[in-house]
């Protein structure tokens, strides 16, 4: 009986691996991460490009106006003149975006700008640095006995650069997470049918092909139920006519057990009663035999009818050999019950030439097969005989080794009529109908079909027992007409 079917509860890990929507998620946040990181990048060289243009633009100004102070003093060199452009330098303090250091004739530093105080004691780290602060040469202005030494210094805009991409590093996080848990969610949403449908498959694996998927919403997700539900309609279908080919065929077996077993009864009572009546009638009449011999007339009655029970005899013997072809052996010798057989055919049918090629090796096999063996030759020469009109029969027996075992191939053909506007797989008659029981009973094959020179080719294939046979196998002859090789 197929077991009971539940859908199980969604899986998050399978064998320590992450589930197809966690993977799927992690592969879209990857993908946005990337874009985000090409766009990272895209903005530190737009960075960079800006801080340049910043500092340069300020350094200009500055350098533009120590110019002017420098000329004042050049036109009219003195130390008063170097007092008062010290004394406007310090006035101005810092300057934007650069550091001021003037030197004197002895290159002694007289004056440094301050230090920055925006953003102060905070610095970019250097590997920031290295990439958005571009670097910017020295400029040296010369004012009497002084020298002005202008150093462009991008690290304020550098420190915002890098507060910037810290803010935005933070919330592209924030996002990417919240892309990741909403992907999730929503995969589970649109992908839980795909447990209904791993549920499905797990029923029908073991044996519950009565398990069908309802209609989804999804097109794609409702071709896939809809291609389930009718492969689980054709399994059902399969798993029926299993069972009622099974049922069949058990059927056909008891039949023919049944008819076996009727046909023994049958040779048991011919033997035990009438084969004992005629052999008194026999002797009573061997008696009457001795005993008349001066009386003509009744002596010649009695011998007629000693010759009379010698048919009778005869008759019943042969009767006795169709019903039990095998005797009481209960594992024969299936090549040399076959040839027995087949020589008291023969001595029935004289007018017919039977060219016989057994190799069955000395193969033991049991009563079923070689009954089986029996009963479709029987049938088989029966039919030749009947129906088909012909002058030669040929009959094949071989014993071929397989890759799934030993199998009895058998072919019965003659150079009669042929099958009269009758099928061969449509079968025609009783005869043929009991040897298609019997050769399903064994699970083997038949075939049965006229030949295109005449004639009519019957092939049987029976699985028999996985013994190995004696003799080499040899393949199987097939049904060419044609100087009588059949």
């Amino acid at each position: 009986m197929p077991q009971s079917c539940t859908v199980p509860q969604p899986q998050r890990k399978m064998g320590g691996r992450l589930t197809l929507h966690t993977r799927i998620s992690l592969l879209l946040t990857a993908v946005v991460a990337s874009l985000m990181l090409a766009l990272g990048g895209l903005w530190l060289s737009n960075t960079r490009d800006s801080i340049r243009e910043e500092v340069e633009a300020a350094t200009r100004v500055c350098e533009q106006w120590l110019n002017v102070l420098a000329g004042e003093v050049r036109a009219a060199p003195s130390a008063s003149a170097d007092e008062r452009l010290l004394a406007d330098i310090k006035a101005v303090g810092r300057i934007r975006a650069n550091a001021l250091e003037v030197i004197d004739s002895a290159g002694q530093r007289v004056y440094l700008s301050p230090q920055p105080t925006y953003k102060a004691g905070r610095a970019s780290p250097a590997w920031f640095a290295r990439i958005t602060e571009p670097a910017f040469a020295q400029r040296r202005i010369a004012a009497g006995s002084l020298t002005l030494i202008l150093n462009s210094d991008p690290s304020r805009a550098g420190l915002d650069a890098w507060d910037s991409l810290s803010a935005m590093t933070a919330w592209a996080c924030a996002l990417l997470a919240g892309l990741f848990i909403a992907a999730r969610w929503a995969l589970n949403r649109a992908l839980h049918p795909l447990d209904q449908i791993k549920a499905a498959l797990e029923c029908t694996g073991r044996g519950r092909f009565d398990t069908r998927l309802p209609l989804y919403a999804s097109g794609d997700l409702n071709r896939l139920a809809t291609a389930f539900n009718g492969m689980a309609d054709r399994l059902n279908e399969a798993v029926n006519d299993n069972v009622r080919l099974d049922s069949e065929r058990e059927l056909s077996r008891l039949l023919q057990a049944r008819l076996e077993a009727e046909r023994l009864n049958i040779s048991r009572e011919l033997h035990d009663e009438l084969a004992q009546g005629i052999t008194a009638v026999r002797a009573l009449s061997g008696a009457i035999v001795q005993r008349t011999t001066d009386q003509p007339a009744l002596h010649g009655h009695a011998q007629s009818i000693i010759a009379v029970t010698n048919q009778i005899q005869e008759g019943i013997r042969r009767i006795l050999q169709r019903l039990r072809p095998l005797g009481d052996n209960a594992h024969s010798d299936l090549e040399q019950a076959l040839q027995h057989y087949l020589e008291l055919w023969q001595q029935h049918y004289p007018e017919l030439a039977l060219h016989t090629d057994i190799r069955a090796g000395t193969m033991q096999v049991g009563d079923e097969l070689a009954l089986a063996v029996l009963r479709i030759i029987q049938e088989g020469l029966t039919n030749v005989v009947r129906h088909a009109g012909a002058a030669q029969v040929q009959l094949t027996l071989h014993a071929v080794q397989q890759a799934d075992g030993i199998w009895l191939e058998l072919t019965l053909a003659d150079n009669g009529r042929g099958l009269s506007g009758t099928s061969g797989n449509a079968g025609c008659g009783f005869g043929l109908t009991g040897m298609r029981e019997r050769v399903d009973a064994l699970q083997g094959e038949l075939s049965v079909a006229s030949m295109a020179g005449g004639g009519t080719c019957l092939r049987a294939r029976l699985p028999a027992s996985r013994v190995p046979v004696v003799q080499a196998s040899v393949p199987a002859t097939g049904c060419r007409h044609g100087g009588l090789h059949y």
